[in-house]
């Protein structure tokens, strides 16, 4: 059964929806949404969350499903190999998946990714090197961007996977 938590962070609320033990949205609200039950899951996904936005973390280790057509799928995929503190555009990402002509067919699955952050469609940029389109605002990927390009930072509970 679908279910939900909804945690305060930098941005706003931190949406994470879940079926049993697999996350399969992450979303910024900008209201507080009433309900919904914390997890040992959804507290560990805000926990990586948390310890990306403070550069400690690159990765994440939780289980996530995503609902798509194949084609948004292909893109989603795309993002997901874009290292940490790199952008790409929607032209080389279409050009990743064999699709070069489909530009903004790559922005509206983008536009549709259901997971911020974990599928990092804020490293995708326009082909001019401006912020263009995101779904949790221009600021939020501003300030992700920004996040990216320093150093990572070592917490005391530093481990190989968080880099």
């Amino acid at each position: 059964m679908k279910d939900y938590a909804v945690y305060k962070f930098p941005f706003g609320w931190l949406q994470v929806e879940y079926v049993g033990g697999t996350v399969i949205s992450l979303d910024k609200l900008d209201e507080e949404r009433s309900g919904g039950h914390k997890t040992a899951l959804t507290d560990r996904v805000f926990s990586q969350i948390t310890e990306y936005l403070q550069g400690k973390r690159r990765s994440f280790d939780f289980p996530f499903q995503m609902e798509g057509t194949p084609f948004q799928k292909k893109v989603w995929n795309a993002l997901q190999n874009i290292p940490y503190g790199e952008t790409r555009t929607y032209k080389q990402i279409a050009e990743e998946i064999g699709n070069p002509k489909a530009c903004r067919a790559v922005g509206m699955a983008n536009n549709k990714n259901p997971m911020i952050i974990v599928v990092p469609c804020h490293r995708v940029i326009g082909a001019n090197g401006k912020l263009v389109g995101y779904g949790g605002g221009l600021e939020m990927k501003r300030a992700l961007l920004d996040l990216e390009s320093k150093p990572l930072r070592k917490s005391k509970n530093s481990s190989p996977e968080n880099s």
